[in-house]
C-alpha cells in the first residue's frame, strides 16, 4: 500500500502517464511483490465484463515487462477527498460501492496468489508492523492506545471466526477517497492493483477508518454505514474490522511508522483517540 492505501508499502508503487490524443492512462508499475500489476488487470477486465463503467476499461497490458505496464481509459471527474462530501456524492459513493460488490459473480472471484484476500493482508500487516519495535513517544493516550489494541489483536485472532470472515464479493482493496471519481453525477473508481475476494463489512470499515474519510475529509462513519443495509453478522464483524483498521493507521503513525510525517502534527493522538472509542 501507498500511504494512500490501507495495504500499501512505502514510497509510490508506480508512475501514471496520460496519452491525451488516445485518451488513455498508462500506468507502469515500480512494485510486484503483492502481484499489483496482474491484480489491476484482472480487476479491470472483471469490472469491463460485469461492471461496465464502473472502472476504466482495460486496454492493453504487459506484465512481463519490466516495469509491467497497464494501459487503460480515461475516466472523467474529480477526485474526491480533502474535503467534506455532499450528501449527494457520499449516496453516489455507497451507490458505486454497492455496484462493485454485487457486479462479479461469486464463481468469478480470483483466487490471489500469497494472501487469502482483503482481509489476510491486513491481519499480516497488522502482524508485521506490531513485531517492530516503536518509538511510541512521550503521550499516555498513544501508548494506551497501542497497548489495549495489540491485546484486542491478539485475542480476536484467537477467537474461533478470527478476524477473516467469508470472502464472496470483490473488494477494490484500496480505500483512500482519491480513488473515487466525482462527475457531478456519479461516482467511479480506480486503482485495483490491491483488488480480490474480500466482504462488505470489511470494506465498508477501512474506507470509514480511513485516514482520508474521517481526519481529512471529515465525514461521519454511521452517516455512510446506514446506507447499506447489514445483517447482524455484518455489523458485528464490520466493529472488529473498524478496530483493525485503527490499529493498522495507529501503528503506522507512531514516531518513524510510515505516515508519521506525512500528516499535520496532532494526527496521532486523534488515531489514538478514535482507536480507543472503537475499543
Amino acid at each position: 500500500m501507498s500511504l494512500g492505501r490501507y495495504m500499501a508499502r512505502p514510497g509510490l508503487t508506480h508512475q501514471v502517464s496520460h496519452d491525451v490524443d488516445r485518451s488513455v492512462v498508462i500506468k507502469r508499475f515500480r512494485s510486484a511483490d503483492r502481484y499489483e500489476p496482474a491484480r489491476e488487470w484482472r480487476g479491470l477486465c472483471l469490472l469491463a465484463e460485469y461492471a461496465p463503467g464502473l472502472a476504466p476499461a482495460p486496454v492493453r497490458a504487459d506484465l512481463d515487462s519490466s516495469p509491467a505496464v497497464i494501459e487503460m481509459s480515461r475516466l472523467a471527474g474529480e477526485r474526491l477527498g480533502g474535503q467534506q462530501l455532499s450528501s449527494q456524492q457520499e449516496q453516489a459513493l455507497a451507490d458505486a460501492l454497492r455496484q462493485l460488490w454485487l457486479s462479479v459473480p461469486a464463481s468469478k472471484l480470483p483466487r490471489p496468489r500469497g494472501d487469502s484476500g482483503n482481509p489476510a493482508q491486513l491481519v499480516r500487516l497488522v502482524r508485521e508492523q506490531a513485531a517492530t519495535s516503536a518509538d511510541l513517544g512521550e503521550d499516555p493516550v498513544v501508548h494506551k492506545a497501542r497497548a489495549n489494541g495489540l491485546a484486542w489483536f491478539e485475542t480476536a485472532l484467537a477467537a474461533s471466526d478470527g478476524l477473516i470472515g467469508p470472502q464472496n464479493i470483490f473488494g477494490q482493496g484500496d480505500a483512500n477517497l482519491a480513488n473515487f471519481l466525482w462527475d457531478g453525477e456519479r461516482v467511479r473508481l480506480v486503482d485495483f492493483e490491491d483488488s480480490g475476494p474480500s466482504d462488505r463489512a470489511f470494506e465498508l470499515a477501512v474506507l470509514v477508518e480511513h485516514i482520508s474519510y474521517w481526519n481529512e475529509a471529515g465525514m461521519d462513519a454511521d452517516r455512510l454505514i446506514w446506507l447499506f443495509d447489514l445483517d447482524q453478522g455484518e455489523r458485528r464483524r464490520l466493529t472488529d474490522c473498524r478496530r483493525l483498521s485503527a490499529l493498522y493507521w495507529l501503528l503506522l503513525l507512531l514516531p518513524g511508522g510510515r505516515a508519521s510525517t506525512r500528516n499535520p502534527p496532532g494526527t496521532l493522538r486523534r488515531q489514538a483517540e478514535r482507536l480507543l472509542a472503537l475499543l
